[in-house]
């Protein structure tokens, strides 16, 4: 059940403001719209008001609609105040013919944000006054799903198309400023003369001083229709280009040009009708449950429901300034933290700050960040090549080569430089935090901090406890990961830890595969299709061969029975190919990094084959794109069932967004676990069990999964009886 209200007062000056109260965002629950209906009529009816300004509590407007009551929706209908409401109820019953054709006039007046339902019911207002920087867009696309209260009629009207097809197709906000100038937002003022000034704007609209206009009916934006659909013929192609496997950009600029060609009532029923559908489909699904699987990530058992609050983190240390060293200073400066960087000599530091540089520069030659911003933010780094600023810093962040004996080595180092406080991270991808931890008396304070590359832009933040952790160092180091934009999922301690360890099938299954016969680019074709952002091979490329051997040693050591021996890489590596850094791997790489196949790969790939010895008489395995998604995927699957059964992480749906943010799984499909699921867990058991027939233990199923399959369980079915490592 959502919460939230709409309560109004009425000045002396004839005007009646309504306010949006639905903590955090003022979103747009079944409550709000019912409050938000009562309040309109009633303030219509009444003699005493001449005008009506919308507004928002806490100085934000409205964050859109309740995600939580998409539910409802999916079932056809909302009670609304004892009433059943469909969704073209809301949108033309409500939106439209309450509030935009009502015969007084109402404004919005925008603090904060207007996103969602809650831009498209400031643009069924007569005027719209923003404060300054105010975020105005309509993000629905990002949920599998298009504006359905008007968005994709009133918008178009309001800034015209091409601006429009931008905002709604890239769910690219706009801040007030560049609406007022586009003309989305009639004013932008300061925030303590928003009100006031809204409130005269409405009464200037009720007393004719100010043009009353319908933004539904505005037709002097619009290109001419020829040159509209010549616009929205090239949105087609671009976004077909951005993601061939969604259809839902397709139905939106499907539903705005029926707008355009048929009029706006038009428009808006089928905005309703195709919202309906799309609200259905496995894409939404898909991304709806991506985005409350990313919110559940900051509810941890034993660590975040006990009480406890993250103290401040005023200076962090990081050590090492190599790629990912300097990637993890800048995401840290870019959220205000200041840095200290340690490299182990002059040179090395100089390189590592100058990695900084670059990083900040990137985003002032991209328009992100200014000249001034970027001094600013560049001075909060400070250099160093000994302990003796460590003093007062209240976090380390070591980010070296995966060494134990150096890990250990600056871990008994740290003991002894930082105050007792301090917490200790490691952003090891691979060896146990255990290991590292064993010479110092702090293991307490030791965690990992598993940045994903590059550290600065990538999404996740993988943080990994041991027995030891104190739950405290848990909340300090999620609070920051959420300061510095990360999304935390917090794990286990075991070799790969969740991620790395789920994944480590992904580039093995691939490799299996070209030894029974199958080409390497048409697998990295197969997978790319499917929705990654690059096949295995790519990825090895660019992860590089040496990293891809000596991890792969790692899981050869602690999972023997289930590591597919391939000698591919290593055959590849003799004749010094290593990946992207070389400009030879399993493609060739030109100047711009730009990957092309490289036909000499085939003698690599014969002489594997031999040594292999896995084709029968000669014959290739032939297999179609779905087997080969299936056969890379599913290995995947069965050790993400493991890490799940072993309690590496604590709900599968953690599982789902390590995937997504961690490894380019696509989100319209839910993440690992989620798309599981939806191929059904007998499905996956006995294909594996086929496979593992043929070629081996390496698509043996594991218990977990053999468990789920006999009972018919879902794969994501909380797991009662092991016990969590967290």
């Amino acid at each position: 059940m959502g919460l939230g209200r709409a309560d109004m007062d009425v000045g002396s000056d004839g005007v009646a403001l309504i306010t949006i109260t639905n903590p955090p965002v003022n979103s747009l629950s079944v409550e709000v719209l019912l409050g938000l209906k009562q309040k309109y009529d009633e303030a219509l009816q009444r003699h005493d008001v001449k005008a009506i300004v919308i507004t928002g509590s806490s100085g934000k407007f409205c964050g859109g609609f309740d995600i939580g009551t998409l539910g409802g929706l999916q079932g056809g209908a909302v009670q609304i105040g004892g009433e059943q409401f469909k969704l073209t109820d809301v949108s033309v019953r409500i939106v439209t013919e309450l509030f935009e054709d009502a015969k007084k006039p109402s404004v919005a007046a925008i603090d904060g944000l207007a996103l969602g339902g809650g831009l498209e019911i400031a643009m069924a207002c007569h005027g719209r006054i923003a404060a300054p920087q105010a975020q105005l867009g309509l993000p629905e696309l990002q949920l599998g799903v298009i504006p359905g209260f008007g968005g994709t009629q009133r918008l178009p009207r309001l800034v015209g198309l091409s601006k429009a097809l931008e905002m709604i197709l890239l769910s690219k906000p706009i801040k007030s400023e560049e609406a007022s100038e586009l003309g989305l937002v009639d004013a932008v003022v300061p925030p303590v003369e928003l009100l006031n000034t809204a409130r005269r704007w409405a009464l200037d609209i009720a007393e004719f001083r100010r043009p009353w206009i319908r933004s539904l009916y505005r037709t002097d934006k619009l290109e001419p229709l020829g040159e509209a659909r010549e616009i929205l013929k090239f949105a087609r192609i671009q976004a077909q280009k951005r993601a061939a496997n969604l259809k839902h950009p397709l139905v939106c600029l499907d539903v705005i040009e029926e707008g355009i060609v048929s009029g706006p009532m038009a428009g808006l029923l089928k905005e309703v009708s195709s919202f309906q559908q799309l609200l259905h489909s496995d894409t939404a699904k898909s991304l709806i449950h991506v985005f409350f699987a990313q919110r559940s990530t900051s509810k941890v058992p034993g660590v975040t429901d006990v009480g406890l609050n993250p103290r401040r983190v005023r200076k962090v240390a990081v050590i090492g300034g190599g790629l990912m060293g300097s990637g993890i200073a800048t995401a840290l400066i870019l959220s205000g933290y200041p840095v200290i960087l340690k490299e182990v000599n002059d040179k090395f530091l100089q390189s590592g700050l100058e990695r900084i540089k670059a990083n900040l520069q990137s985003r002032v030659n991209k328009g992100k960040m200014s000249q001034e911003k970027f001094e600013k933010i560049l001075s909060l780094v400070q250099g160093t090549v000994d302990y003796e600023n460590f003093r007062n810093v209240d976090m380390v962040i070591e980010a070296v080569i995966e060494n134990v004996a150096l890990k250990q080595q600056i871990f008994s180092d740290l003991e002894k430089h930082c105050p007792s406080h301090c917490v200790l991270a490691t952003n090891t991808s691979t060896i146990d935090l255990n290991l590292i931890g064993q010479k110092t008396n702090s293991q307490d304070r030791i965690v990992g901090a598993h940045f994903f590359s590059p550290a600065h832009i990538m999404p996740l933040l993988e943080i990994v406890r041991t027995e030891k952790t104190s739950p405290q160092v848990i909340v300090d180091l999620m609070d920051v990961g959420k300061k510095i934009k990360k999304t935390p999922i917090v794990v286990g301690n075991c070799t790969g830890f969740a991620v790395n360890r789920m994944f480590f099938p992904y580039t093995q299954s691939a490799l299996l595969l070209t030894d029974l016969g199958l080409d390497v680019y048409r697998i990295d074709k197969a997978i790319t299709s499917f929705g990654m952002p690059m096949g295995p091979f790519r990825l090895a490329d660019l992860v590089g061969f040496e990293v891809a051997v000596a991890t792969g040693m790692q899981y050869l050591e602690h999972f023997p029975e289930r590591v597919y021996k391939s000698l591919l890489i290593p055959i590849m590596l003799e004749d010094k190919r290593a990946g992207e850094k070389t400009r030879k791997g399993f493609y060739l790489y030109d100047d711009r990094r730009k990957a092309r196949p490289d036909p000499e790969i085939k003698k690599y790939i014969e002489k594997s084959r031999s040594m292999a010895g896995l084709i029968a008489d000669g014959k290739p395995i032939s297999l179609t794109d779905k087997d080969i998604v299936e056969m890379v995927f599913f290995p995947v699957v069965n050790e993400a069932c493991r890490v799940l059964g072993e309690g590496i992480t604590v709900q599968a749906s953690d599982l789902d967004i390590a995937s997504v943010m961690g490894m380019g799984f696509p989100p319209y499909r839910g993440g690992v676990m989620f798309w599981a699921d939806s191929l059904g867990s007998n499905y996956i058991y006995s294909k594996l069990k086929i496979w593992a027939e043929s070629y081996g233990d390496f698509f043996k199923p594991c218990p977990f999964l053999e468990e789920r399959a006999a009972t018919g369980s879902k794969l994501s079915a909380p797991v009662k009886s092991i016990k969590s490592r967290l």
